[in-house]
Formats: structure tokens, C-alpha cells, sequence
């Protein structure tokens, strides 16, 4: 039986090292598509750009910064996975692509979110605690998010 499991083990090391041969190119951080997003359309306060900054755009942009752990496997799938699925829900980058309609739908769902507390998410702030919105921050971006709103009433 000792030696079914240290087959079992060595089995599951050649799968780990084998995994870390995969390197997929990192998705984002394109900065020819500038001309759609959202800070070239609206006038962002550098404070609040810099909330956004720590606390949104390496998921909600193409802007991603990859720490170490991105280089492993199978971190980088998971990694990967969640910024394509919040991507696809907003883009910071992309904001010109939306409908009017759209991008006001998408201020409302971020204030909601923020007011909640649902973003940034708890499991992405375990690891990166920096992007933890203060109560001073919160109301921040709030206040900024009701002063863009007014544009699309």
C-alpha cells in the first residue's frame, strides 16, 4: 500500500512540474484601446482614478498586474479565469464600447456593489488587503459615481 501512494504522489508531482509548462501570453495590459476608456471619456479626480487603480482595474481592466504567483500553474487558469468573467461584466478600458444606456446601468451596479460592500471581492482582498475600500474611499468613489450620473439623465 506504501508504494501505491508513492506512485500516487510521484504521479501528481509530474502533473504540477508538467502544468508549469503551459504559459499562457498575459491577457490585457493593451494600451492601444485608450480612446474607449472610461478615463479618456470622463474627467476622473486623480484620487479616485487611484482608488480604481488599487481596487478595480486588475480585474475590471486590461491593465492587470500579474504578481509571482501568476507564473504557476494551476494559480494562473484560476487567475485568469475570474479577470476574463469580470472583464466581461465591466471594463474600465472599454467603457466607450457600452451603450449610454449601458454604461449608466453599469455606474448604478457599481455604486450598489460599493455600498454593499460586495467589490472588491473578499477573496481578492485576502491576498491583496491594499485594495480594502475604506469607509472615506466608499463615499469617494459614491460621490463621484452620482456627479458622472448626472450625465446620463
Amino acid at each position: 500500500m506504501c508504494s501505491w501512494l508513492k506512485r500516487i504522489g510521484v504521479l501528481i508531482l509530474i502533473l504540477f512540474v508538467a502544468m508549469q509548462f503551459y504559459r499562457p501570453a498575459k491577457d490585457g495590459n493593451d494600451t492601444t484601446a485608450k480612446l474607449m476608456s472610461m478615463d479618456s471619456m470622463h474627467d476622473i479626480p486623480t484620487s479616485v482614478k487611484n482608488i480604481l487603480q488599487q481596487s478595480c482595474y486588475d480585474c475590471h481592466s486590461n491593465q492587470t498586474k500579474y504578481p509571482w504567483y501568476a507564473n504557476l500553474q494551476p494559480m494562473r487558469y484560476v487567475m485568469d479565469k475570474h479577470i476574463i468573467e469580470a472583464r466581461a461584466e465591466l471594463n474600465f478600458d472599454e467603457w466607450g464600447a457600452y451603450s449610454t444606456r449601458k454604461q449608466a446601468s453599469k455606474l448604478d451596479g457599481m455604486m450598489k456593489q460599493i455600498e454593499k460592500n460586495e467589490m472588491p471581492l473578499a477573496s481578492y482582498t485576502l491576498i491583496h488587503g491594499e485594495a480594502t475600500l475604506s469607509e472615506t474611499e466608499k463615499k469617494e468613489l459614491i460621490d463621484w459615481i452620482n456627479t458622472i450620473k448626472i450625465k446620463y439623465e
